[in-house]
């Protein structure tokens, strides 16, 4: 029996594939880790999905024609011979066809068609099912829409009479099926792409748990923690990566100490012959009133090279302690607004006022008072030598509202001068930092280390230093310590 296939009359259901340009912004790595099982479970259950329905799809209607053309074969020949016996009992041949569930017969004879329904009438079956039949004499099925719904035609000759066969079988039975089968398609796919996405995020984490490993050591050593290594593996995959980053590390810390060793070595080596020329110079002192006046003027510059020269190498000599991790906090509890105005009378500039609010003055700080006295000291010189002796201020207060419980204390150091601009707020704290506005601040005395100290002093009592501009729009810069303190 031939299949005719209609052009445009019947449209199923299909799986159409598209792809559009799907702009990600930067994942990381665990989301692409996530994105890529995702994806792959997705196109995998949907390939194994659109499979399935066109098998099943087609073993339904494939089972289905065969069953209906075979039972029609019978139902034409059963008719064939009941009209060779007596033509006028066409509608009780008819009635008495095995006919499938739901389908219309309809005998062609003698330019007449009957029909047991008057819904199925010759007007309902496509042209070119009736021309394969009727004109060329071959028998014919074919599947089309009817009234929206599918349907399957058969159409037999009956050569021997001069007629023709049809029945007209719906499918709705089989739409009904393959839309079950779908929509449970569809949920595997989705249940499929959610396990996808479990096992990438599952998956996800243990291949990034080594980066966080090296991420994590990676912090360890900019923190200070330059013996911190990363644990031998026998992945074959990261035992490159953790040896090269062991390797690295070793030689950072090597490079580190050395340089630290050198810094050490060359301050010790050059107080000795500091002690003794400020041990010459104070005996010029006493005779200075016996000098000429040339020879006043150079012993001041002297005087005044050589101390700057002396606080230089002890700010070396603590550096190199920071960087040789060998300094020893001396921890004592120090009533904040007592150890401030301690503090301030003696730096370089005692008579600076300082205002202590009434809560932080009842503040208890546990700090090594010689260590913190000299971050404020080098605070009160920084501010002394960018904004003039007369505009220095130093002022105590607490983060926290009224009410709330004290957990800080904020430690103020203000000045005149003109200010420290937003990029170059980091770098001051920096070793010998000289930007656009930090090396004007450096100009003159100093040599680039006072608030790098400041910074590791403050670092290890568990604050943290940082400079911002005046309140109010005031000119000039304010550098804030932020302290751990507790009520006394």
């Amino acid at each position: 029996m031939a299949t005719v296939r209609p052009t445009g009359s019947v449209r199923w259901p299909a799986v159409r594939a598209w792809a559009g340009r799907l702009r990600l912004g930067r994942l990381g790595l665990r989301s692409r880790v996530v994105l890529t099982f995702a994806l792959g479970a997705f196109l995998l259950s949907t390939l194994l999905a659109a499979f399935t329905f066109a098998f099943t799809r087609s073993t339904l209607l494939r089972q289905r024609e065969t069953a209906v053309v075979r039972q029609a074969y019978v139902n034409a020949r059963q008719v064939q011979d009941g009209l060779r016996s007596d033509p006028s009992v066409v509608p009780d041949l008819l009635s008495g066809l095995g006919l499938p569930g739901g389908s219309r017969p309809l005998v062609c004879y003698r330019s007449a068609c009957t029909a047991l329904s008057s819904a199925y009438t010759q007007a309902i079956l496509p042209d070119t099912l009736k021309r394969r039949v009727a004109d060329d004499g071959e028998a014919a099925r074919m599947r089309y829409a009817l009234n929206g719904k599918p349907v399957l035609a058969v159409g037999i000759p009956l050569l021997a009479v001069a007629g023709t066969y049809y029945e007209v079988v719906p499918l709705d039975d089989i739409s009904d099926t393959l839309r079950s089968v779908g929509a449970s398609l569809i949920g595997a796919a989705v249940i499929t792409t959610a396990l996808g996405m479990l096992l990438g995020l599952w998956s996800s984490r243990r291949v990034v748990r080594p980066l966080a490993d090296a991420a994590a050591a990676a912090s360890a050593i900019a923190g200070g923690r330059l013996d911190t290594r990363l644990e031998p593996t026998d992945d074959i995959d990261l035992r490159g990566l953790t040896a090269a980053f062991n390797d690295m590390a070793s030689a950072l810390q090597q490079r580190v100490e050395r340089d630290a060793r050198f810094t050490s070595d060359v301050s010790h080596e050059l107080r000795s012959p500091l002690m003794t020329l400020s041990a010459s110079i104070q005996v010029m002192q006493a005779r200075r009133d016996d000098l000429p006046e040339r020879a006043q003027a150079a012993l001041d510059l002297l005087v005044a090279d050589v101390a700057r020269f002396q606080g230089l190498v002890e700010d070396l000599l603590e550096i190199s302690r920071y960087d040789a991790r060998s300094v020893r906090l001396v921890r004592d509890e120090l009533l904040v607004g007592e150890f401030v105005r301690q503090a301030v009378a003696v730096s370089s500039l005692p008579g600076t006022p300082v205002s202590v609010s009434d809560r932080a003055d009842g503040l208890v700080i546990d700090a090594d008072k010689r260590r913190l006295a000299r971050a404020v000291a080098n605070l009160i010189d920084n501010a002394r030598i960018h904004g003039g002796a007369e505009g220095v201020r130093v002022s105590v207060d607490v983060p926290a509202e009224e009410g709330e419980p004290v957990g800080h204390v904020l430690l103020a150091v203000e000045d005149d001068g003109p200010g420290v601009p937003v990029e170059e707020r980091q770098l001051v704290f920096q070793r010998f930092a000289r930007g656009a506005q930090a090396g004007q601040r450096g100009a003159g005395e100093g040599a680039g280390l006072g608030l790098a100290l400041v910074e590791e002093h403050v670092r290890l009592h568990g604050g943290r230093v940082w400079v911002e501009d005046r309140p109010e729009g005031t000119p000039g810069a304010r550098f804030v310590i932020e302290l751990p303190a507790e009520e006394a």
